[in-house]
């Protein structure tokens, strides 16, 4: 019987890697298969719909900085990507890589110091579909993906840019006309107009 989950090991330490497989084999929750790999051509690129995000790719990064690590993760090219969960391990926190490695597709890091528990841990959240990112490195990956986007009120917000102007001051206290005609420059009469449609 196939095992229900494959997981990838793939890295140039192959003690390390073959000690990872057997643990991770024993702690996990379900039926898992591990295989060590030291180049690409020995993960096979899967086609089959049904065996999509059953099968993990632990990427040693250990002697990787940004560059390097970036470099080998374009390597896996788009394919493995869009079958294959694709974790990080061995990861040195002042690398940088999480918040790229992310925009590219990758479901999670383990860190050089991570006890064995919370890498097997983390291995079986992946599997069951959920990110393994601190919230730190998520909050930030997410405000940088967000900057430069109007907000979504502006973008189906049926006001002209004046109205909203208008707007903003009454909700910011500027409730006397007088208030808002020295911020406006414009008459009591079209504050009413712009008052009216909004």
């Amino acid at each position: 019987m196939d095992a229900e989950h494959q997981l990838y090991i793939f890295g140039p330490r192959r003690l390390q890697n073959e000690l990872l497989a057997q643990f991770a084999e024993a702690e996990a929750e379900t039926e898992l298969s591990c295989l060590c790999c030291e180049s690409q051509e020995e993960i096979p690129l899967l086609v089959d719909i049904q065996t999509r995000h059953t099968s993990m790719i632990l990427l040693d990064c250990e002697d990787s900085g940004l560059d390097d690590t970036l470099r080998i993760l374009e390597a896996l090219e788009e394919p493995y990507f869009r079958h294959y969960l694709v974790v990080l391990f061995n990861v040195k926190p002042s690398a940088g890589v999480e918040e790229l490695a992310l925009q590219i597709g990758v479901k999670g890091f383990f860190y050089l110091d991570d006890p064995l528990e919370r890498i097997a841990k983390g291995i079986q959240m992946v599997f069951s579909g959920e990110l393994w990112v601190s919230r730190e490195i998520l909050s930030k990956s997410y405000a940088k993906s967000r900057q430069g986007e109007r907000p979504l009120l502006k973008k189906n917000n049926p006001l002209t840019d004046r109205e909203t102007e208008i707007l903003a001051l009454i909700s910011a206290g500027a409730k006397k006309r007088s208030d808002r005609r020295g911020t406006l420059h414009q008459p009591e009469y079209g504050q009413n107009t712009y008052l009216q449609y909004i």
